[in-house]
């Protein structure tokens, strides 16, 4: 027995400085991995830290814009809505006026009348004097006592194969009392020639009766006369309506 304890404190004895040896190579190696796991981890944490802060500041830079963007968004807001009460006045305003010149227009041309038919150059230099004794001549006496006084007479600007008149009557009564005889014969006739009279209505009242020449149409085939009154009476009717 004390010889085989012998043999392996010999043994033991040779191994040793062999072990201690392993044991400090493999403790450096490991303070070598930690200082490069170390600095590693340094490394990438200062690489976070830099990319965290460069996020950091990019959000900063796009709250402050997202700020001006709601600040400029509310401010057009307001003007907008300043501007769409400034138009909704302006437009109640623009069709308070349209009507208003329409209503200017329409009395403007109450005293006028237009003839259609006449061949050209006939009115004579003095076309006042000739429409006047025209008037007489196609209704007679019993409408009209004496030559109506006219104004005013002249040729439409319209192409030369298209002729018309438009007389000025002194007074509108007048005006309208042959309106309403011609309305009454329909075609009137003079030295042969086959001659109409109309109401000298604006463009915008004209645009407007335009849309109800069907109705129109379709009432005299069965049988009807619809009235149509100038547009001056029209207004003046809803006037005197609303204020009462």
């Amino acid at each position: 027995m004390s010889k085989a304890k012998g043999k392996h404190t010999e043994k033991d004895k040779d191994l040793s400085p062999k072990a201690s040896a392993t044991m400090a190579d493999i403790s450096s190696l490991l303070d070598e991995h930690r200082a490069a796991l170390s600095a590693d981890f340094k490394s990438s944490f200062e690489s976070l830290a830099s990319t965290l802060d460069s996020i950091r500041s990019t959000i900063t830079d796009h709250g402050q814009r997202i700020d001006s963007l709601e600040t400029n968004a509310i401010s057009a807001n307001e003007h907008l809505q300043h501007l769409e009460d400034a138009c909704s006045t302006l437009q109640k305003d623009s069709e308070s006026l349209k009507l208003k010149v329409a209503d200017l227009e329409g009395r403007s041309r109450r005293q006028n009348v237009q003839i259609i038919g006449l061949p050209e150059l006939i009115e004579s230099p003095r076309p006042t004097v000739f429409f006047s004794q025209l008037l007489v001549k196609i209704f007679g006496t019993e409408i009209l006592a004496s030559p109506p006084k006219l104004d005013k007479a002249h040729r439409s600007l319209v192409p030369k194969l298209s002729p018309g008149e438009k007389p000025w009557f002194h007074q509108f009564q007048v005006k309208d009392l042959i309106i309403c005889e011609a309305h009454k014969c329909g075609y009137l006739l003079y030295k042969g020639h086959m001659i109409r009279l109309f109401d000298n209505y604006s463009p915008d009242v004209l645009k407007e009766r335009i849309e109800y020449r069907g109705p129109m149409a379709e009432l005299y085939k069965r049988g009807y006369k619809p009235g149509r009154r100038h547009g001056s009476c029209l207004l003046q009717r809803q006037f005197n309506l609303s204020r009462t």
